[in-house]
């Protein structure tokens, strides 16, 4: 009996152990099989890449502070990364999925991802970042709730739901990448999609018959956040819902100052949060739309993206014309104006119960300036590029991070420029000097006739200034240092300058990108070294066990999968938990 008693108190202290871990810092687990499947979104057949069979892929979810892993095969036939933007991998760059940051994952291989989501909230979405591969598919949508202990900033929506839109072609992203290295463009999208799904037939000549739409089923009365999220390969998309307002909530991460908007354009990689209430009569349903902006050939009316919003007692099918777009042919500031219109909730908690205003960014002093200007393709060594400030980047055969690790030298060259160089462009890995705990400024100027967004990893940063021609230094005085948004991708107008203040407390190698995809793939990237010069390993999490090799460190490689022991070791500890959890309920039974 004093056996049992014994036995009894000390699964007594290992369930409180395992409630205390459970309950601090939960673990939310996915497997990931990354395969192509053939799908007709726009009711051509082509080869889409899916995950779990599933295009798009799922969405993750989870609460702030969670632990997040990601089991990754990829069934490919060409090595596979996933980044998942906006997610600030706290002190570790290893999890960032980037080609100058972290070896690929070949064909037939594993590999999990391990990461925390601290002291985020927001919405967010995950992509494949190698050789166009986004042009395909393996997207899907990323949630970070608030703690229960957080308040949100408005009454708890009655739903939600995740929307994913974004221009598409019936040339999978081999094609596309073929025509970028023959020297030319991608052309005019052959559609716009909507969560993986081709138009609602709103017009029996620009849509065929036989394409599956996506459809959002909804109560009246009943309030909703949609989280909205541009993944396309380059175009910038209004959103609207017919007779619906928008209420801007959050993006990227940041509550925002609660707007009404008629609809909204969103940029390549913007991710936004609205609320709409379902206040219409149910006499039909109503389209959802979105639709590219910034064009003016007439080809562009057969590429836009339609879904239906369904209320559950509707009576009819949507019917009349779609609602129209902003009508500023000839008005360039319209767009930006709504821009600079939203503003950051600085009353509002983020994932922490300090307000989201306490960082007081327009009093920091700066330590850097970096101008990064981007133009039109060039042809540098006979191929057609794209560059920031003069150097088109290649990314080098050893990553980065991995380079440092291993004390590898000559990989990279810490020399970008502050300024745009005067002379030739060029192809180089050069990366920004970051100055831990510094406070950067970058302006990010536009000299292509083009939309471009740019995305910084690793970091929320402050959006601070935009406006049309060449920023000066006198530009600064038109700064908005109080409620600038503070998020991870914004827009830049063509012929027009966009300024950021980055706050460098995330040690790393962070990708500063263009979100156009081909763009980006043509060389309009950077990186950012950010290294804490002190000796302390309190600052960045060590490389982890399962590392992968390859460039000059490829013999460091084992020829096996080193990351299928790692899988089975996440799926015993999650059985192990569970069962353990399973005993702490009996317990009480027999005792």
């Amino acid at each position: 009996m004093a056996s049992l008693s014994f036995l009894a108190v000390f699964l007594v202290h290992i369930c409180l152990f395992a409630s205390f871990s459970s309950a601090e810092d939960p673990n939310i687990y996915h497997e990931f099989e990354v395969s192509y499947i053939t799908a007709s979104p726009l009711g051509v057949p082509q080869q889409v890449i899916a995950i779990n069979g599933n295009f798009p892929g799922p969405t993750i979810n989870v609460t702030t502070n969670n632990n997040v892993i990601v089991n990754v095969r990829n069934k490919l036939d060409e090595n596979l990364l996933i980044t998942w933007a906006g997610i600030q991998q706290r002190r570790s760059s290893w999890q960032d999925g980037v080609p100058g940051t972290n070896c690929p994952i070949p064909p037939k291989w594993n590999w999990t991802y391990n990461f925390q989501v601290k002291d985020q909230i927001g919405s967010f979405f995950y992509f494949p970042s190698l050789n166009l591969q986004r042009a395909s598919g393996g997207f899907g949508g990323f949630i970070i709730n608030n703690r229960a202990i957080i308040p949100i900033p408005f009454a708890t929506p009655d739903g939600d739901i995740t929307i994913l839109i974004g221009d598409w072609y019936t040339r999978n992203h081999t094609a596309l990448r073929k025509a970028l290295d023959a020297g030319k463009d991608l052309g005019i999208p052959d559609g716009v999609l909507i969560n993986g799904k081709g138009p609602y037939q709103y017009n029996n000549t620009l849509v065929p018959d036989g394409i599956d739409y996506a459809t959002f089923e909804v109560k009246p009365g009943k309030t909703y956040r949609l989280r909205v999220h541009n993944v396309g390969v380059s175009t910038t998309l209004n959103f609207r819902i017919q007779n619906h307002n928008l209420l801007l909530a959050e993006s990227e991460g940041s509550y925002t100052v609660q707007q009404n908007y008629t609809s909204l354009d969103i940029h390549v990689g913007q991710s936004f949060s609205f609320l709409v209430t379902m206040d219409q009569n149910a006499s039909s349903d109503y389209y959802v739309v979105a639709s590219a902006r910034f064009v003016n050939e007439t080809h562009w009316k057969k590429v836009t993206g339609v879904a239906i919003l369904h209320y559950t007692n509707s009576k009819g099918k949507a019917a009349g014309p779609l609602p129209e777009a902003p009508n500023d042919e000839f008005d360039k500031t319209y767009s930006m104006n709504q821009a600079r219109s939203i503003r950051w909730n600085v009353s509002a908690s983020g994932a922490r119960p300090n307000p989201q205003g306490s960082f007081r960014y327009g009093s920091i002093n700066v330590t850097d300036v970096y101008v990064l200007k981007n133009k039109p393709p060039v042809v540098i060594n006979g191929r057609r590029r794209t560059t920031l400030s003069g150097i088109s980047f290649v990314n080098p055969s050893t990553p980065i991070r991995l380079a440092d690790w291993k004390k590898l030298k000559g990989v990279y060259k810490l020399d970008f420029p502050t300024r745009p160089l005067t002379g030739a462009p060029r192809l180089e890995t050069s990366v920004i000097n970051g100055t831990f705990r510094g406070f950067i400024e970058i302006i990010l100027q536009n000299n292509d006739t083009k939309m471009q967004s740019y995305h910084v990893d690793g970091y929320a940063f402050f959006v601070v200034g935009m406006d049309y021609g060449d920023w000066t230094e006198n530009s600064r005085g038109t700064y908005n240092k109080w409620d600038g948004i503070a998020r991870s991708t914004v827009q830049v107008y063509p012929g027009a300058w966009t300024a950021i203040l980055i706050s460098l407390d995330n040690v790393g190698v962070w990708n500063i990108r263009a979100e156009n995809l081909d763009s980006w793939y043509l060389g309009q990237e950077t990186y950012i070294r950010v290294v804490n010069p002190e000796a302390t390993n309190k600052t960045e999490l060590p490389a982890p066990d399962n590392a992968l090799f390859c460039g000059a460190l490829s013999k460091l490689q084992k020829p096996e999968d080193i990351s299928s022991a790692t899988s089975i070791i996440i799926n015993e500890s999650k059985l192990f938990f569970t069962l353990l959890m399973i005993i702490c309920t009996l317990i009480p039974i027999f005792y």
